[in-house]
């Protein structure tokens, strides 16, 4: 029994790597820049083989969004360099009232404001082999809970990011 044991704890061991080296990414760290409706700075940071943090800070209506982001990868196409990720986090933004909004233009809506949430992400990363440079394009819906409370479809971007 013992050996069976041993043998079944060696193979599940052995599968788990071949799983995760078939979904690990090409970097540790890349910094860069991400634009979509929030233009700004994007820095990721790998976790483990498959887990990532993304940080980014960016502007949008005279105001600016702080957002945090933890994401599973995966690989895509049967190929490395192309890596699904999904993932979810949190934000705060700090605008100059919403008479920089498009949509709102009434006296009520013209104050500063603050807002907090939880962010969704779908995206797929490119990472270039020839040169350190990865390219990205997501999409990042926001529900603003303490603020303009609401759901924020329209957050697609693209990032194009240094790693190493």
């Amino acid at each position: 029994m013992k050996v069976n044991l041993k043998r079944l704890v060696f193979t599940s061991s052995l599968m788990l790597m071949i799983v995760f080296a078939a979904t690990s990414q090409n970097y540790n760290s890349a910094i860069g820049v991400r634009g979509g409706s929030l233009n700004g700075l994007t820095f990721k940071h790998f976790l483990g083989s498959n887990a990532a943090f993304e940080g980014i800070l960016a502007t949008r209506w005279r105001g600016f969004h702080v957002t945090g982001l933890y994401e599973k990868h995966a690989t895509a196409f049967n190929n490395e360099q192309f890596q699904w990720y999904y993932g979810a986090g949190a934000h705060v933004g700090f605008y100059d009232g919403y008479k920089n909004h498009p949509y709102f233009h009434d006296d009520d809506h013209n104050k500063d404001y603050v807002v907090i949430g939880i962010d969704g992400i779908l995206g797929l990363e490119y990472a270039i082999e020839a040169i350190p440079i990865s390219i990205g394009i997501d999409w990042k819906p926001e529900f603003n809970i303490v603020g303009y409370s609401g759901f924020w479809f329209g957050d697609g971007g693209i990032a194009i990011r240094y790693y190493w």
